[in-house]
C-alpha cells in the first residue's frame, strides 16, 4: 500500500476532515510529490470547493507535466462550473497523457452532449462503453447520444443493454417507448411507458407519453 491510501480510505468513508488532515500532512512531509496535490484536489472537488481544487491540480501539473489524473481533475472542475470548452480541452489532454480509462472518455463525450453536439459525443461515449461495458450511466448516455443522432436501432440496443444492467431504469424504458412510438409500434410504446411509471410513478414524460397513446387508441377504437 502507498502512503496515500489512508487518505483515500477516509474519503470513501465520508470522513472528509480526516482526509483533509491526512493530505495536508502528506504534502508537508513531501511537498514535491504531485499525487498528494491530486488527491487533495479530488477531495476539494468532492466538496465542491472548485477554486481551491483548481489550484491543487495546477500545482500537481507544475510538479509533473505528465500527471494525467491532474488534467482529468481540472476537466471535472471546469465541467462542474459549466466551462465546457475548457473541460473538453483538459479531458482530451488527460487521454493524450495516458489515462486510458472509461471516465475521461465518458466525460469528454458528456461535454459534447451538453453542447448538443451529439454526433461528436458518439466516438468518446462508445470508447467509454467499450472500456466499461457494465457501467449503467455510460450505457444510458451512449443510448441518448445515438437517439439524438437519429441512430434509433443502435439506440434501442443501448437502452436494452441498460435494462439488462439495471432492470429498474425508468428512463431507459421511457426512451424505448419513444423509439417504439417513432416506429409506430404503439402497443410496445405503451408497455414501456407503463413500465417506466411502475418504477417511477412521477415520471412526467412517460405519463405524457401514456396519455398521448391512450388518446390515439381511443380515437382508433372510436
Amino acid at each position: 500500500m502507498s502512503d496515500i491510501d489512508p487518505g483515500i480510505q477516509y474519503m470513501q468513508e465520508g470522513k472528509l476532515e480526516e482526509a483533509a488532515q491526512y493530505f495536508t500532512e502528506a504534502i508537508e512531509s513531501n511537498p514535491e510529490e504531485p499525487v498528494h496535490y491530486i488527491n487533495f484536489g479530488n477531495l476539494l472537488l468532492h466538496m465542491k470547493d472548485y477554486q481551491r481544487a483548481e489550484r491543487f491540480y495546477h500545482k500537481a501539473i507544475e510538479l509533473d507535466p505528465k500527471a494525467a489524473t491532474a488534467f482529468y481533475g481540472l476537466g471535472n472542475v471546469y465541467f462542474e462550473t459549466e466551462q465546457l470548452d475548457k473541460a473538453q480541452e483538459y479531458f482530451q489532454q488527460s487521454i493524450q497523457k495516458g489515462l486510458e480509462e472509461a471516465d475521461p472518455y465518458f466525460m469528454l463525450g458528456m461535454t459534447f452532449l451538453y453542447n448538443e453536439k451529439y454526433r461528436l459525443s458518439l466516438p468518446y461515449l462508445q470508447r467509454a462503453q467499450e472500456l466499461s461495458p457494465q457501467d449503467v450511466d455510460i450505457q444510458f448516455q451512449y443510448g441518448l447520444a445515438l437517439a439524438q443522432s437519429q441512430q434509433l436501432e443502435q439506440a434501442r440496443e443501448a437502452f436494452e443493454h441498460t435494462l439488462q444492467l439495471e432492470p429498474q431504469h425508468s428512463d431507459a424504458h421511457y426512451n424505448l417507448g419513444v423509439i417504439a412510438l417513432h416506429d409506430e409500434e404503439i402497443r410496445q410504446a405503451l408497455e414501456h411507458f407503463n413500465l417506466a411509471l411502475e418504477i417511477q410513478p412521477d415520471h412526467l414524460l412517460a405519463g405524457n407519453g401514456k396519455k398521448q397513446i391512450e388518446k390515439m387508441l381511443g380515437e382508433q377504437d372510436g
